[in-house]
């Protein structure tokens, strides 16, 4: 395993890593090799890109010259586009990947993940599944990864919501009038995806149909039927607050940006999650 990535990250985990679940599970690792410079990349089997989505097209200008022509690169980010962005910037095809859980850093190279999820992934037969498995980590792989996609990008709604309210996840999703908010911006999504005849996947014991009726219920309700999705780390919180608290540019246009220009392409409007755009630039 080689890390590349900016100084500041090399700096963090030059001591080693130590990752920390919502289960109370926890891994120590000594220190991993690590490199700045893009040339690292060249004997990469498997290239994992995990940068946030506005470094897309520079991290596949970086990378083009270095990766061996048979490496595997798999995109591990949010939205939509980062997949594409990255196969026109490499000139190769790339992977549609998602990671469906959260993880915050919590400094000198700690790491928690704070949500249950796998990792998912489109299907291809050069994935080296038996290397996920090793590392404890679920590696679901799909045949339609674009509704798996769009299934994700409904359950990221939420982050901006998040990042407004200025509170963890857990208590942020007790809370009705939060939830609320997060209901009539999911279903701008649904709304807007079935009139495109695009589909989501199911990622959830609930149909995605169904998420913005539950979420509407009374608190003590929605305790009682959907306690799963009250099942996080109580200080874990989404990157976007991160972001929005560290003064760095957040993901708000590929994550509500997404339901925007989906809404303007089939000429319809979409105020809910406008409005959070909004709010997440002006805060």
């Amino acid at each position: 395993v080689l890390l590349i990535g900016r100084a500041r990250i090399g700096t963090e985990i030059a001591q080693g890593l130590t990752v920390t679940d919502y289960r109370g599970g926890r891994a120590q690792v000594g220190a991993l090799p690590f490199a700045e410079g893009r040339e690292a990349a060249h004997e990469a089997d498997l290239v994992l890109v995990c940068v946030k989505s506005a470094a897309s097209a520079e991290a596949a200008q970086a990378l083009r010259p270095c990766l061996a022509p048979d490496a595997v690169v798999v995109s591990f980010q949010n939205g939509l586009r980062n997949a594409q962005t990255l196969a026109e910037g490499l000139g190769r095809p790339v992977l549609p990947g998602m990671v469906g859980f959260n993880v915050a850093a919590q400094g000198e190279g700690r790491f928690h993940q704070g949500t249950q999820g796998d990792l998912h992934v489109a299907r291809d037969p050069r994935l080296p599944a038996a290397l996920f498995a090793r590392a404890g980590l679920a590696l679901r792989q799909h045949g339609d990864m674009p509704a798996v996609l769009r299934a994700k990008l409904m359950l990221n709604l939420n982050n901006a919501i998040n990042a407004l309210s200025g509170v963890p996840l857990q208590a942020e999703l007790s809370q009705r009038d939060y939830r609320r908010c997060l209901a009539l911006a999911q279903e701008e999504w649904l709304t807007l995806t079935a009139r495109a005849g695009q589909p989501l996947a199911r990622l959830t014991p609930l149909p995605a149909s169904m998420l913005p009726r539950v979420l509407r219920l009374p608190d003590s309700l929605f305790r009682r039927l959907a306690g799963g999705m009250l099942r996080i780390d109580p200080l874990a919180r989404s990157s976007m607050a991160d972001d929005l608290a560290l003064g760095r540019q957040t993901e708000i246009d590929w994550i509500n940006g997404e339901v925007v220009r989906l809404a303007e392409s089939l000429g319809r409007d979409a105020p809910v999650n406008r409005r959070l755009m909004g709010l997440i630039r002006a805060g």
